[in-house]
């Protein structure tokens, strides 16, 4: 029962990432009245208490790691009472408000997730190179049903007759699912934690963990951008309105799919060689939509098979290639996923803070019509901006040592 309760602690972080990094800004704009370019400036913000606090908590955890369990209760109490809050406030909400229930969101979710991959060898049934990319797939097959769930809940909802687009009904749902979780996984928490050495950017490098750092960083910033801009990509450059749910379900069920063929691929010929087959779908992918016409739905559904079957071996062979080279050198893994976790959030800072501000000086609003340039700008933000960023990570990738296999 170990990797089934890995694989549920992951679906309800992921359940709660699509809310805070999909559907947050398109919800402050529609339902709260919020203008594009403050929703960036207050990510940009939560990044900067993140610059801190995901370190620290990383250090906590690798600090206190009999607490293992007590952390992982505060993240889902977190998650339970905080996603309530934020789909229950009202259009006149002041800004203070908003970022101080963001803050306890972003933190619960920053203390979930550093927990669970910094943890990765203690719930490893062995710390091993083959087991630690298994541990990945089920803790990444998690985190994509979870994606699913949550991509799909909203419309669901809202089919029912819930009110105000589903937002309120739909915090309540991950509120309860972060307390059942909570009961549910508690016992995997009790396995004896493994630790490591203090690090250093010394350890790091000798590590090759630096690397795989600024890969991540990097690899972040096109899935940030494109997981921003999606809804309104689809819903007013692609003109498909009610499109956007059954889409993303269909990127993110392709990219569960393909977890387990990339996890297999990767122990037997090694994760460079599976990033490098893995990442050209990505950018074929960004190409075929900055093509695309108004209207063209099955042709941005094959891009979402594509470009999904390549976050699945970004999910899964990253982390794990991270977790290995942390488990050789012996560090402490909490820590150093603190720094991790915060490269991933900052990518997702800085595509709101450039991507939406610039999207409003070119007079683009949400839900309403628009100019020939706004939509021309939404698809250089959305399509050739990733795709450059894409060939950036590409490159690094080709750059890594084939020390870096986990065979």
């Amino acid at each position: 029962m170990l990797y089934p309760r890995v694989s549920l602690y992951a679906l309800m972080l992921a359940a709660a990432g699509i809310p805070l990094y999909i559907h947050l800004p398109r919800f402050a704009a529609v339902n709260l009245g919020i203008g594009l370019g403050l929703i960036g400036t207050v990510l940009l913000v939560i990044r900067i208490v993140d610059l801190v606090q995901d370190p620290l908590i990383g250090w906590a955890i690798d600090r206190w790691p009999q607490a293992q369990m007590l952390f992982a209760a505060a993240a889902a109490l977190g998650l339970a009472v905080g996603f309530p809050l934020l789909f229950g406030l009202p259009e006149d909400i002041s800004i203070l408000v908003l970022v101080s229930v963001l803050i306890l969101l972003f933190s619960a979710y920053s203390l979930g997730t550093i927990l669970l991959y910094g943890r990765s060898a203690t719930l490893a049934t062995k710390p091993e190179a083959k087991e630690l990319m298994t541990l990945a797939a089920w803790r990444e097959g998690g985190q994509l049903t979870g994606v699913v769930v949550a991509a799909s809940a909203p419309a669901l909802f809202v089919a029912s007759g819930a009110s105000a687009q589903g937002y309120p009904a739909f915090g309540l749902f991950l509120g309860l699912l972060a307390f059942l979780t909570l009961i549910l996984t508690l016992p995997m928490w009790r396995r004896a934690p493994i630790t490591g050495e203090g690090l250093s950017v010394a350890g790091l490098g000798q590590a090759g963990a630096l690397r795989l750092l600024l890969l991540a960083l990097v690899n972040s910033l096109p899935v940030s951008i494109t997981s921003t801009l999606f809804l309104f990509f689809v819903e007013d450059r692609l003109q498909l309105p009610g499109k956007a749910g059954p889409l993303l379900i269909l990127f993110f069920l392709s990219a569960g799919a393909t977890v387990p063929l990339w996890a297999k691929f990767s122990n037997r010929f090694g994760p460079k060689q599976t990033l490098i087959i893995a990442m050209p779908l990505s950018i074929a992918g960004f190409i075929g939509a900055a093509m695309l016409s108004a209207g063209n739905l099955s042709g941005f559904a094959l891009i979402c098979l594509t470009s999904g079957a390549a976050l699945g071996a970004d999910m899964v062979v990253l982390p794990a290639m991270f977790s290995v080279a942390l488990t050789r050198a012996g560090l402490n893994a909490s820590a150093a996923f603190g720094i991790w976790s915060f490269a991933g959030k900052l990518g997702l800072a800085l595509a709101a803070f450039f991507t939406l501000p610039l999207l409003e000086r070119s007079g683009f609003t949400p839900g309403q019509p628009n100019s020939t340039e706004a939509l021309r700008t939404l698809t250089l933000a959305y399509a050739v901006l990733p795709c450059i960023l894409k060939l950036g990570a590409f490159g690094l990738v080709l750059t890594l040592p084939t020390e870096a296999s986990s065979k």
